[in-house]
């Protein structure tokens, strides 16, 4: 089913896990009434930690974590999406690894909102690599972790 739908998608990898993220836009719950949110679906046969990163009317913001299961799908953000830059960090609670990029920004290991990105150390938090996500300024957007040795996996 996901093959039907990478035509103008995007993939991150980490080799180390084989992991990757394949980002759908809006089009994807086209058999679903229309909703302007952004989501992030969990394809992996493992539990996951997802943290996001983005700006908001005061600056730069962290949150995290939302505990995805195996197949499952969360909203991160409700409504229309407000910029065209989201960034993603997530983790695999049950086999290791993680879904990172060049882009720090600020976390902690439980529950979080952090405003700001600079000194994340010093300010007592970690520093994560996230992953950007460039939406192309679209109203809705949905985020899959998948496995890159699954079939329908990028």
């Amino acid at each position: 089913m996901i093959a039907g739908f990478l035509s103008s998608d995007h993939s991150w990898q980490r080799r180390s896990l084989g992991l990757a993220a394949v980002l759908l836009g809006g089009s994807f719950l086209a058999a679903s009434p229309a909703r302007a949110d952004l989501r992030m679906c969990n394809m992996t046969s493992s539990r996951v930690g997802v943290a996001l990163g983005y700006r908001d009317g005061q600056g730069w913001v962290t949150e995290g974590w939302w505990n995805l299961n195996s197949r499952g799908c969360e909203t991160l953000l409700q409504g229309q999406l407000a910029g065209r830059f989201y960034y993603v960090y997530a983790i695999d609670y049950d086999r290791g690894g993680e879904w990172s990029g060049r882009s720090f920004m600020c976390t902690r290991e439980r529950e979080f909102t952090i405003r700001g990105t600079e000194d994340c150390l010093a300010r007592g938090f970690d520093r994560s690599g996230f992953f950007e996500v460039d939406t192309g300024e679209q109203k809705s957007w949905t985020i899959q972790l998948t496995e890159t040795n699954r079939p329908g996996g990028q």
